[in-house]
């Protein structure tokens, strides 16, 4: 009985990890086709969405000394227009410590909330956030909402991180002329030219 339960155990472990894989692949994809910033954007939060089952996946970027509101599953017309100072909200907090927070429950009762009078998410009751680093730099931050209280799992938690990741180094690409890409010789990037003598 106990080994047949382990075999389950083991089986939902092996089906998450393979969800977990899927949704890095695609995300994976949508960096090397030629889509814009914002298609890509709205297609990682969409990813992020069906694995984990939330009712809500904010992405913000850094502009100055602001967080934007740059992609939204559910408030697109907050996107541009939803901006906090770092020093500002739980977003804020994970963008300046440069951590992950995860707040299963009550987390619009946090001290560190800062109230949006235009989001609905704002009562939502379990809150996961990542920050966005690139090169060293943070660029930005993801966050992850539950309407009802949710224990988030290691799973997610793993998913979260590696997936901020693609997006820092996915505002790295953006910023890369095309034609460069075309151009360069990438060997030279690990083998460079000897010097002329």
């Amino acid at each position: 009985m106990e080994a047949v339960a382990r075999a389950k155990e083991l089986e939902a472990q092996l089906e998450r990890a393979e969800q977990q894989l899927q949704v890095v692949q695609k995300i994976s994809r949508f960096m090397v086709r030629e889509l814009s910033l914002a298609e890509i954007l709205k297609g990682i939060n969409k990813a992020v969405v069906d694995f984990m089952g939330c009712d809500s996946c904010f992405i913000y970027l850094i502009d100055g000394e602001e967080l934007v509101l740059c992609s939204s599953n559910k408030s697109p017309a907050a996107e541009g227009k939803v901006r906090l100072k770092i020093s500002e909200g739980l977003t804020g907090w994970v963008a300046r410590e440069r951590r992950l927070l995860s707040i299963p429950r009550h987390a619009f009762r946090d001290s560190r909330f800062k109230r949006f009078s235009n989001l609905a998410e704002d009562n939502f009751e379990a809150f996961l956030s990542a920050p966005i680093i690139a090169r060293g730099q943070v660029v930005g931050v993801m966050n992850v909402q539950h309407r009802a209280p949710h224990q988030h799992s290691g799973h997610e938690m793993e998913l979260l991180t590696t997936v901020t990741e693609q997006i820092g180094t996915l505002l790295l690409l953006a910023r890369v002329d095309p034609k460069a890409i075309e151009a360069a010789n990438h060997v030279e990037l690990l083998f460079p030219a000897p010097a002329a003598t």
